[in-house]
C-alpha cells in the first residue's frame, strides 16, 4: 500500500515543501529502503522509526518498505522526517485509517457501542491537510525540531489547515496566524488524533503585543556606577541606531552597558518579534535558546561571541548554512568585547552586513540569505595591558597605537560613535544605595523613544544611522557652524 505525508525542507530560515512517500510491498524479506537524497541523520531514522513504532504498541510494516523524500534532487537533513515517515508507515500498514475510513467502518458494524469505543463514530484529523515534522525517541516520544515558524508559514502559503509537530515547538508555530499548530508528545498521541480517538487541540492563539509589553530588560542603567558621558553616547546611539565603540580599562562597566542597552531601545514590534523568532527557530529551536513567552523572542537580542569564535560562527555558514551571530543579533545588539583580539578576517567580514543589513552565504548547491540588521557595540582596552597611557608615557602611547592598528580603517569608519569609558573612582563605586547611581534606563528610554518618534515623523521607519544620499541631505542638513566644526575635524 502507498501512503503520502506532507512535511518540509528547511533552507536557511525558509521552508520548502517535501512529500514523504511510503510504499509497503508484501514480501518475505523485511527490508527498509530510503531514497530522495537523505543525509546520514535521515538514513538513521529507519532504526529510530522502527523502535518508536514497536515501543508505542504498533506493528512495524512487514515486507519491503520504500521511503521516498520528494523532490529527489534536494538534500534532506536532520531528524525532522522521523514523524512523517512513521505516520506514513502506519497508514500503509493500516494502523492509521485514511480520511473517511470511520464512515466506511460504520457501514460494516452493527455494534455502535464498539464503534464509539474504537473512535469510529467520527473521522480523525485529515493528514492530507497538515504538515508533519518531529524527531522520534526510541520509546515514541516526539522531540523538538528546527524551523517550526517556517513550517507553519509554508502551511499557510499552501492553503493547508495546520501543522502537527512536537509540543515544545507548538508555541513557535502558533504565532503564524491562520494556521492550527497541533502539538504532540508521543507517536501514540498522533495515531489517536489521526484515527479520531483523541481530539486534536491546537495551541491557543498568542497575543504577541501583550507578551512584548510584559518583557523586562535584564539590566538597568542605574546599576552602572558613573559613566554619565558613556550613557549620553548610548542614548544617542540607541535613538539613531548608531554603532558604538567604548574604549576603557577593565572594570569600567563596558559589558554592563552593552547588556543594559536593549532596555532603552524601542520595543520590538509584533512583526519584528516573529522575524527574530524565525531566525532562532531555524538556528536550533527557540526552546533551546532561552526565549520566553511560548517560544517567542520578546526582547531585542544581545549576542556576545567570544573573540575566539570562527568566521562561520559569527557570519553564518556550514555544510547546511545556518545563521551566525550577526543574524542572531538581528533587530538587536551584537556586542564584541575585546574587539582587537578578534581575528582580522572575522572583523573584515562584518563590513558587508553592516552596510547591507544582510548576509549571503554561497555554496555550490545553493545560495542562502540571512537578515542581519543589528547595532554593533564594541569594547576594547586602550592597550594590551588594559591601562590608559599617561600624558608623558611615550612607550605606552606607542603600545596603544599598535593595539589600535589591529582594527582596519574601513571597519572603524562604520562605527559612528567612539567614546572613552574611564575608570570609575573608588568612592563612587563604593557609595551605598542610590548615592553612586546615575541616569536610569527609564530616563534614557524616555529620551530615546522621543527621538525615535521625531525620526518617524520626519523620515519614516529608517533610523538616522541608515539614511543615505539625498535622504540624508534632506532631513539632516548641517548648519554653517556645524559644517565648520566638521571641516576642522
Amino acid at each position: 500500500m502507498l501512503a503520502r505525508v506532507q512535511s518540509f525542507i528547511l533552507t536557511g530560515i525558509d521552508a520548502a515543501a517535501c512529500e514523504v512517500e511510503v510504499d509497503v510491498a508484501p514480501e518475505d524479506t523485511a527490508k527498509d529502503i530510503m531514497v530522495g537524497l537523505p543525509d546520514a541523520a535521515v538514513k538513521e531514522s529507519a532504526e529510530r522509526v522502527r523502535s518508536a513504532i514497536q515501543n508505542s504498541g504498533y506493528r512495524h510494516p512487514r515486507g519491503r518498505t520504500v521511503v521516498n523524500l520528494a523532490p529527489a534532487d534536494v538534500r534532506k537533513e536532520g531528524p525532522v522526517y522521523d514523524l512523517p515517515i512513521a505516520v506514513g508507515m502506519l497508514i500503509a500498514d493500516g494502523a492509521v485509517r485514511p480520511p473517511g475510513a470511520g464512515a466506511r467502518a460504520r457501514l460494516h458494524s452493527d455494534d455502535h457501542e464498539v464503534d464509539r469505543a474504537l473512535g469510529l463514530d467520527r473521522d480523525g484529523l485529515d493528514h492530507r491537510r497538515y504538515l508533519f515534522a518531529g524527531e522520534l525517541a526510541l520509546d515514541g516520544r516526539v522531540r523538538p525540531i528546527r524551523g517550526a515558524i517556517a513550517m507553519a508559514a509554508l502551511a499557510r502559503e499552501r492553503g493547508l489547515d495546520g501543522v502537527v509537530l512536537p509540543a515544545d515547538n507548538a508555541g513557535e508555530a502558533a504565532v503564524v496566524k491562520g494556521v492550527e499548530a497541533v502539538g504532540v508528545r508521543t507517536l501514540a498521541e498522533v495515531v489517536g488524533i489521526l484515527n479520531g480517538a483523541i481530539t486534536a487541540r491546537p495551541h491557543p492563539a498568542i497575543d504577541i503585543a501583550d507578551l512584548i509589553q510584559q518583557a523586562k530588560a535584564e539590566l538597568d542603567f542605574a546599576e552602572v556606577r558613573g559613566q554619565e558621558a558613556v550613557k549620553r553616547a548610548v542614548t544617542i546611539a540607541a535613538a539613531g541606531r548608531h554603532n558604538l565603540l567604548m574604549i576603557g580599562p577593565p572594570g569600567s562597566g563596558k559589558t554592563m552597558i552593552a547588556k543594559a542597552l536593549p532596555g532603552v531601545m524601542p520595543p520590538l514590534s509584533p512583526d519584528e518579534a516573529i522575524e527574530v523568532t524565525r531566525i532562532y527557530s531555524a538556528a536550533g529551536g527557540t526552546a533551546r535558546n532561552g526565549a520566553g513567552g511560548d517560544g517567542l523572542v520578546t526582547v531585542r537580542p544581545v549576542r556576545s561571541p567570544h573573540h575566539t569564535a570562527s568566521m562561520p560562527a559569527v557570519i553564518g555558514g556550514g555544510s547546511g548554512p545556518s545563521p551566525g551571530e550577526v543574524s542572531l543579533a538581528h533587530r538587536g545588539v551584537l556586542f564584541l568585547d575585546e574587539l582587537p583580539e578578534f581575528p582580522r578576517p572575522v572583523l573584515e567580514t562584518l563590513r558587508q552586513p553592516l552596510e547591507d543589513q544582510c548576509v549571503t552565504i554561497s555554496r555550490a548547491a545553493a545560495k542562502v540569505r540571512f537578515p542581519a540588521s543589528f547595532m554593533l557595540v564594541a569594547a576594547m582596552n586602550p592597550t594590551p595591558k588594559g591601562t590608559m597611557p599617561g600624558a608623558g608615557d611615550l612607550g605606552a602611547r606607542r603600545d596603544m597605537d599598535r593595539y589600535l592598528s589591529r582594527l582596519s580603517g574601513p571597519l572603524v569608519d562604520r562605527i559612528d560613535i567612539h567614546v572613552e569609558a574611564p575608570a570609575v573612582p573608588w568612592k563612587q563605586l563604593s557609595s551605598p544605595g542610590a548615592e553612586g547611581r546615575g541616569t536610569s534606563s527609564a530616563e534614557i528610554r524616555e529620551k530615546v523613544l522621543g527621538a525615535v518618534e521625531r525620526q518617524r515623523e520626519r523620515q519614516g521607519a529608517t533610523p538616522n544611522a541608515l539614511l543615505k544620499g539625498k535622504a540624508l541631505d534632506a532631513v539632516a542638513e548641517l548648519p554653517e557652524d556645524a559644517r565648520t566644526m566638521l571641516g576642522q575635524a
